[in-house]
C-alpha cells in the first residue's frame, strides 16, 4: 500500500514537493501555487499574476482548504471546512506571516482600510485596484520586500514614501556603500526615502488611512500604507499539536519535526538554529525530503543551504543586486572592491584565510555565478589574484 503523504501550504516549498511526490496538497489559498518572489512585479503590472503560476504539482491541489488541527493519535488533519484527511506522513509547509508592527491604529490582524502587507497574490491584488496615478503611498521597512513594494508602486504612478528605521535600506544584506547606491537609485524612480526614521502611528477617519504619524511628530499624508516589516514563521498549527517549536518548527537533517511521522519545510522551518525565509533553502529542503520519503537511493539529508539573495528593481535604469555571506570584514580579512561610478556598479568580496566568506554586486552581476560556485561550494580558493574573483573574464 503507498505511504499517503499530506502537505499543508502552497507556496513554494510545499508546491515543490507536490510536484515531485504524489501528495495530497492542502492550500490555503485559493490560487494555484505561485512564485512569490515576483508578486512586485505583478504589482508593477510587469506580468499577469498567472504568469507566475508555479509548475503543475503531481496530483490535484484541494485549494481554498484551511487546515485548523492535527491529531497526532489518529493522524489526521482536521480543516475548516469540516473536512478531515489521514496521513501516514504529513509535511508542515506553513509559511511566514507579514510582521505587523506595534502602531497606534492597528489592532489585531484586521487593518485599516487602505493598510495593506505584502505578502500575498491577494495583498497585491487588492493594492494594484486600490493605486492610482498620483496615489500616496508610504511604504514602511526598506528591507528586500519594502524596496521592492516601492519601486513596483512608483512604477504606477504613485507618490511613493519609504521609511526605514534603520540607517540605511536592505542593511541585512548591503554595506554601507552598496546601500548608498541602491538608495540613489530607489530615489531615481520617484520614490521620498527616510532612514532613521521610526513610525509611530496611524491616522483615520472613517476606518480608512489618511496618514502616518512618525515619532519625531512628522506627519505623512497617506491614502495607501504597506507594511513590510519582515515576516515570522507561521507555527500555530504545529504548536497547538505539541511540536518542538522555537523560533520556527525545529526539524533535523531529514526535516523531521519532534515527531517521527511529521516532517516540515520552507519559512515555517527551523534547521541547526536557523530560519532563512527564503526561496532558495526552500526549494533545496523540498527536494531533500522527497529524497526521504521516496527512499529510491539513500538521502544524504538536509545540511542548510548557502543562500544567495538576488533583486532587480525596475525603472528607467533598471539595477540588479545581489548579495551573500556576510560582507562585513574582520581584522585581517582581505577585501577587493570595485567601483563604476558611471554606470553605478559596486563590486566586493570578502576573504577569510583561503575562504570566500560574503560579497555584494550591484549593477553589474557578469560575476555572480563564479563568485556564487565559489562560496555555495565552501571551497579553497586558488592561489590567484583576488582581483579574478570580480572579473567574469579572469581578470584580463
Amino acid at each position: 500500500m503507498s505511504t499517503r503523504i499530506v502537505v499543508v501550504g502552497g507556496g513554494t516549498a510545499g508546491a515543490r514537493l507536490a510536484q515531485r511526490l504524489p501528495v495530497t496538497l492542502l492550500g490555503e489559498e485559493p490560487h494555484a501555487p505561485y512564485n512569490r518572489v515576483l508578486l512586485a512585479d505583478v504589482l508593477a503590472g510587469r506580468y499577469a499574476s498567472e504568469v507566475i503560476a508555479l509548475p503543475g504539482t503531481r496530483e490535484p491541489a484541494r485549494l481554498g482548504v484551511r487546515a485548523v488541527r492535527i491529531d497526532r493519535a489518529a493522524r489526521t488533519v482536521e480543516c475548516a471546512d469540516g473536512s478531515v484527511v489521514g496521513y501516514d506522513r504529513l509535511v508542515l509547509a506553513t509559511g511566514s506571516n507579514p510582521v505587523l508592527p506595534p502602531l497606534r491604529g492597528l489592532r489585531g490582524a484586521e487593518l485599516p482600510e487602505g493598510v495593506h502587507a505584502f505578502r500575498t497574490l491577494d495583498d497585491c491584488l487588492a493594492l494594484r485596484d486600490r493605486v492610482r496615478p498620483g496615489t500616496r503611498a508610504v511604504v514602511i521597512g526598506g528591507g528586500l520586500l519594502g524596496v521592492s513594494a516601492a519601486r513596483a508602486l512608483a512604477a504606477l504612478g504613485a507618490e511613493v514614501v519609504l521609511t526605514q528605521q534603520g540607517e540605511r535600506l536592505m542593511e541585512r544584506q548591503l554595506d554601507e556603500h552598496a546601500s548608498g547606491l541602491l538608495r540613489e537609485h530607489v530615489e531615481s524612480l520617484g520614490v521620498e526615502v527616510h532612514t532613521e526614521c521610526r513610525v509611530s502611528g496611524l491616522r483615520q477617519r472613517d476606518g480608512a488611512v489618511t496618514a502616518v504619524e512618525l515619532a519625531d511628530g512628522f506627519v505623512l499624508d497617506a491614502q495607501v500604507v504597506v507594511l513590510a516589516c519582515g515576516v515570522r514563521p507561521r507555527v500555530a498549527l504545529a504548536r497547538e499539536a505539541g511540536l518542538d517549536v522555537a523560533t520556527g518548527i525545529v526539524v533535523d537533517d531529514e526535516l523531521r519535526t519532534s515527531d517521527p511521522y511529521i516532517h516540515a519545510i520552507g519559512d515555517c522551518a527551523e534547521h541547526a538554529g536557523r530560519v532563512y525565509g527564503l526561496a532558495g533553502p526552500a526549494l533545496e529542503q523540498a527536494d531533500v525530503l522527497a529524497e526521504v520519503l521516496a527512499r529510491v537511493v539513500p538521502a544524504a539529508g538536509y545540511t542548510g543551504t548557502r543562500a544567495l539573495t538576488r533583486l532587480t528593481l525596475g525603472g528607467a535604469r533598471p539595477l540588479d543586486l545581489a548579495a551573500f555571506g556576510d560582507a562585513t570584514p574582520r581584522p585581517g580579512d582581505d577585501v577587493v572592491q570595485l567601483t563604476d561610478a558611471t554606470r553605478s556598479a559596486y563590486r566586493k568580496v570578502v576573504v577569510r584565510g583561503d575562504r570566500l566568506v560574503g560579497g555584494v554586486l550591484l549593477g553589474d552581476l557578469a560575476a555572480v555565478g563564479s563568485l556564487a560556485q565559489a562560496w555555495e561550494g565552501d571551497e579553497a580558493l586558488p592561489d590567484a589574484p583576488l582581483l579574478h574573483l570580480l572579473t567574469h573574464d579572469g581578470g584580463s
